[in-house]
């Protein structure tokens, strides 16, 4: 097809990370991406922001790709398939997250721990995201999302929400028990509202008191400062709270989850 006829999409590329205060992302007319052996391809119907996302425009993240499209809370609607790909229906509504790709072999991959593997690629990052009509991935790394539930809300399940939901898994949390949440940001409030579900007892411990208002608004069992001791024994624990350079992967919260009991 020549570049005369060739079908173009709007999408927010980012060409020099800077401040966001900046405006660094600009609306470029590009080619519609075509997805390959495997892929998928949505229409885009919302792409939430993360705060990886700001690492990756401001630069915080070193660059792998130039002139890269952020965004990988995306939720759309499936328009077409590579060669080979056949789990999705055209029409069917999936949600793309950061996790895009992993080896499949190696230790963490082997043990269920994909997140951890050193050869990952992600989303706005190593390849292009969702700031824009469409967005190609992986058949096995899109969701499937019901077309019931509202594309906004559904959107930071995509981050939040997976980050809650494998905690909570990880800290083997059952129905019923007690389970400490330590910070109560994005994830924690998506994960007390599962929690709750389970008809688990609640204890949140974070310092910021908008934070505690929310927590008690839906349904913790006991709130309290950061360095707050909780009333009873609690069996299970979650850290969400943020800890800096330290971390293997600093563009991530380092979540800790453990099971006391």
């Amino acid at each position: 097809m020549s570049a005369a006829t060739e079908i173009t999409m709007q999408a927010m590329v980012l060409a020099n990370p800077s401040r966001i205060e900046t405006s660094p992302l600009a609306q470029r007319e590009l080619p519609e991406p075509e997805p390959r052996q495997g892929e998928i391809r949505i229409k885009v119907e919302v792409c939430a922001i993360c705060r990886t996302d700001l690492h990756v425009i401001e630069g915080e993240l070193p660059p792998r790709r130039p002139h890269i499209i952020p965004g990988h809370q995306v939720v759309g609607i499936v328009d077409k398939q590579g060669s080979g790909s056949g789990r999705f229906a055209i029409g069917q509504r999936v949600g793309i997250a950061w996790l895009r790709w992993t080896c499949g072999k190696c230790p963490y991959c082997r043990r269920g721990q994909e997140n951890l593997c050193p050869q990952a690629l992600f989303t706005g990052y190593h390849e292009n995201g969702g700031y824009a009509q469409y967005a190609t991935v992986r058949e096995d790394f899109a969701y499937a999302l019901p077309m019931s539930l509202d594309p906004a809300a559904a959107a930071p399940l995509l981050c939040a929400g997976i980050i809650g939901f494998r905690a909570l898994r990880r800290a083997e949390v059952r129905p019923g028990c007690r389970v400490a949440l330590y910070g109560f940001g994005s994830s924690a409030h998506i994960t007390i509202q599962v929690a709750r579900h389970w008809k688990c007892s609640v204890y949140v411990m974070t310092r910021d008191e908008r934070h505690q208002a929310l927590a008690r608004e839906l349904g913790a069992t006991w709130v309290g400062g950061a360095t707050a001791r909780p009333p009873e024994p609690i069996d299970s624990a979650i850290l969400f709270a943020p800890v800096g350079g330290w971390s293997p992967r600093p563009w991530k919260h380092w979540i800790w989850a453990v099971r006391l009991r």
